[in-house]
């Protein structure tokens, strides 16, 4: 792992901030980066991942239906979108979205943790009943008691759920107006 400290920090302009990059070799994906940035005065904190060869854009569907489902290695970059269709629930790329690698279960925890949040800060009971319901199929999914389907889009192709279950369907690049 190389990793650069006492940077400029593009946020709070104190030299404060530490940059990374580790290189994965991850099987039936290939050669990977995973880069980060982190400043320890005012927390800002980003990450992404590259692969190594250029691919093209894809979705990728992948299935939970038990718990050995938990542990199959997930790949997100910043510019992918993550979507659960039974939750109506996706995380869009933005300005603050970061890339990983992880797991299904890192998936499912991130998730929960929006869902949560929303639940905890909001005083509507409608609000907080839903966030309920929502957090129990995450919590009967991974007991393998309630199948869910989770889809990654990349239009850069850097994303991946690294499992013979996966669905790899190739989408078109898409053509941006000058």
């Amino acid at each position: 792992m190389s990793e650069l400290k006492s940077e400029v920090c593009l946020f709070c302009k104190e030299k404060t901030l530490t940059l990374r990059e580790e290189t994965y070799n991850i099987p039936h994906f290939g050669k990977c980066f995973l880069m980060s940035m982190s400043c320890s005065s005012c927390n800002y904190n980003s990450s992404d991942v590259e692969a190594e060869e250029q691919k093209p854009p894809t979705r990728q569907t992948f299935t939970l239906e038990n718990k050995k489902d938990l542990n199959v290695r997930v790949i997100k970059s910043s510019e992918a979108t993550v979507k659960i269709p039974q939750l109506k629930m996706d995380v869009t790329p933005g300005v603050a979205s970061s890339g990983y690698i992880s797991n299904i279960e890192g998936l499912l925890l991130r998730f929960k943790k929006i869902i949560e949040k929303e639940r905890d800060s909001n005083d509507e009971p409608e609000v907080k009943k839903h966030a309920k319901n929502l957090l129990k199929k995450l919590w009967k999914a991974e007991l393998g008691e309630f199948p869910l389907k989770i889809i990654i889009e990349d239009p850069s192709g850097n994303s991946a759920i690294i499992s013979e279950k996966t669905e790899v369907q190739q989408l078109k690049k898409s053509s941006k107006p000058d």
